[in-house]
């Protein structure tokens, strides 16, 4: 192919815009008990019925009493366990308390034990108090009325604690985007099989996988397709009649045994990209019937890469999730890299002892170990050269994988 027919390298963020410009929320939503809700993305905002706490409560086991009586030997009326109605407190006396424990009415701080001495019934302060301490205020944490969780939040571990800590039994979140996922290639065998001269394991199959539930969606598993037109066109028609998202990797360049393209043509509509980045160039995206169509590269780094910085914000997008890029931080290189590439480059780096970024050695596409070593990637822009010591993108692989 002569240099004139190539197609031009599109930007990432233009090649992202653009995907996401197509992307509407999926309407459909669904109520979950919460703990059953981790990992979806809240569809209406959570408000709190109650303050939290609903009371003013100590945060120490020790004793409950006024600060301005603490200057002096006060009677143990009351013992306060977590749980409990406390009565008021009178002026010029002090109630055992515990930890969680209602503060009783008439007193305004909490001692902890180890600052006392008891005696005969009599509890005395040994250090100086200050009013209001060590005293959790009903509604510091939360008010009633007020929206705990807004729509389209992801809910993670604490999320969920925070809906719980609410009071909330269920939360109504996103409908899961269904995608449809297959390989092509027959070069590709399971493991499990013997593996065929000229063979390969197929591994996108189990890493698309992962990531694809693991940003709540459901898979419709649809294996290998064999490399030939009939069978891709098929396999587009039966993913599109039952998914939001197809989702493929590999036979997405243009030789004589790459088939979706003409495939997704004859099926539907095909946007192609060649991506400016590295590793990850071949790209595809489009629509058969209803359904988006994205093709990722075959080479295991650059289809997960690829997926990471586009399909990760889509999926979210189609949840109605509000946050969709992920955090980077500025972090110092812990090499040079004096011959940067024409494209953006995402390295897999891992941090190291002296709080900087380490390379793994060999960048290759096909190199899954490197993303395996790694903590994450350090996304470098076009012909950028640095050196140690300078400050890098860092994006952890904690903000691309969950």
């Amino acid at each position: 192919m002569s240099d004139a027919k190539k197609p031009a390298l599109t930007p990432l963020d233009d090649a992202l815009a653009a995907l996401l410009a197509q992307v509407l929320p999926l309407a459909g939503r669904e109520t979950l008990a919460t703990g059953a809700a981790t990992g979806r993305v809240l569809a209406a905002d959570l408000v709190s019925p109650v303050d939290v706490p609903p009371a003013d409560n100590s945060a120490m086991d020790g004793y409950a009493l006024r600060a301005a009586d603490a200057d002096r030997p006060l009677p143990v009326t009351q013992r306060i366990p977590a749980g409990s109605v406390p009565a008021p407190l009178p002026p010029g006396q002090a109630a055992r308390i515990f930890t969680g424990a209602q503060v009783p009415p008439g007193a305004d701080t909490v001692v902890m034990q180890e600052a006392t001495e008891l005696l005969d019934g009599q509890v005395r302060v040994t250090q100086p108090v200050t009013a209001g301490a060590h005293v959790r205020r009903r509604g510091e944490d939360v008010r009633a009325g007020s929206v705990v969780l807004p729509a389209g939040t992801r809910l993670n571990a604490v999320a969920v604690g925070l809906a719980a800590t609410a009071g909330a039994a269920e939360l109504t979140v996103a409908r899961r985007p269904r995608v449809a996922l297959f390989s092509t290639g027959d070069e590709l065998a399971m493991p499990g099989e013997p593996l065929p001269p000229g063979a390969i394991y197929n591994s996108n199959r189990f890493t698309l996988r992962a990531l694809v539930e693991g940003l709540g969606c459901e898979v419709i598993d649809l294996g290998i397709v064999p490399d030939k037109l009939d069978a891709t066109r098929a396999a587009l028609r039966a993913a599109a009649s039952q998914a939001d998202v197809i989702l493929t990797s590999g036979g997405v360049s243009v030789g004589e045994e790459d088939h979706l393209r003409p495939a997704v043509q004859a099926e539907g509509r095909l946007d192609l990209w060649a991506l400016a980045i590295k590793p990850g160039k071949p790209f595809a995206c489009g629509r058969v019937g209803q359904a988006h169509f994205i093709g990722l590269p075959g080479n295991p780094v650059s289809s997960l890469v690829t997926f990471l910085v586009l399909v990760r914000p889509l999926l979210l997008k189609l949840q109605g999730a509000t946050r969709l890029a992920p955090q980077g931080y500025r972090i110092a290189a812990g090499f040079d890299w004096p011959r940067p590439d024409k494209r953006r480059e995402f390295l897999r780096v891992r941090l190291d002892e002296a709080g900087g970024l380490a390379l793994f050695a060999n960048q290759s596409s096909g190199v899954l170990t490197s993303a395996f070593w790694a903590d994450g990637v350090l996304d470098n822009p076009a012909g950028q050269a640095f050196k140690a010591g300078d400050a890098v993108r860092f994006i952890p692989f904690a903000e691309l994988l969950s």
